[in-house]
């Protein structure tokens, strides 16, 4: 497992916040997300086994969403 933070434009707020955890819980590797309301900082634990983060990044844009940062650490 592997935990990377990203920091997400649109995650300020309840409604997209719902909309990106969701989006990211269905990702079939994700173990779990968590997203800090305050800055829009959301942390992915995930199976690198299963999954690579650029694969994450990809799922996310696609959705609509904005990664400002994506350094992963």
């Amino acid at each position: 497992m592997e935990t990377i933070t990203i920091f997400v434009k649109e995650a300020i707020s309840e409604k997209p916040i719902q909309e990106l955890e969701a989006i990211v819980s269905t990702i079939e590797g994700v173990e779990r997300a968590l997203v800090d309301t305050g800055d829009g900082e959301v942390k992915i634990t995930f199976d690198t086994k299963r999954l690579s983060k650029e694969e994450i990044f990809k799922k996310i844009r696609e959705d609509g969403f904005h990664i400002v940062d994506d350094s992963g650490q």
